[in-house]
């Protein structure tokens, strides 16, 4: 009887495993923000690079390719980077920018009325504040350790056969 583990997968199959997963995570974004959880900025930036790796899944499906597995790893590492700088800048470990931090620096140029208004309250979003948390980690911890094994998964694509 064949085992079937990970590694007795095709490099296109790992591939699309992984862009899978960059796509379940955006859903997971996505079912979030309509949840109420709206997105920060940096939010945001971790969504780009799972766009790209979903991209490059798809090309993947049709002209498997060395050179796309590798851009696919490096979109996945790009976000778990992402993810990890955010969630450093939650925990107040380091600075995040100022744009969207608790420094007050986003408030100065909104009027009172403005903060009162409905239509500004994605502008409110702050990414040094932990919106929602699992297990001690925070959306974006949790997107950097799931984006890492995703690079992964990427990686073994790229060595595969």
């Amino acid at each position: 009887m064949k085992k079937n583990t990970l590694l007795s997968h095709s490099s296109r199959q790992l591939a699309l495993f992984a862009a899978a997963g960059s796509g379940t995570l955006l859903a997971g974004a996505y079912l979030f923000q309509a949840l109420g959880y709206a997105p920060c900025q940096m939010c945001f930036w971790q969504r780009y690079p799972h766009m790209l790796a979903i991209a490059i899944g798809a090309l993947i499906w049709f002209w498997p390719s060395r050179l796309l597995a590798g851009l696919g790893a490096l979109a996945a590492l790009t976000t778990a980077g992402i993810g990890a700088f955010h969630a450093g800048v939650e925990q107040k470990w380091w600075d995040g920018p100022s744009s969207c931090t608790g420094a007050g620096a986003e408030l100065s140029g909104l009027s009172g009325q403005d903060l009162l208004a409905t239509d500004t309250f994605e502008k409110l979003v702050m990414c040094d504040e932990v919106s929602w948390a699992f297990a001690g980690l925070s959306m974006p911890a949790w997107n950097a350790v799931l984006s890492a094994l995703l690079c992964a998964l990427w990686i073994l694509a790229l060595r595969g056969r």
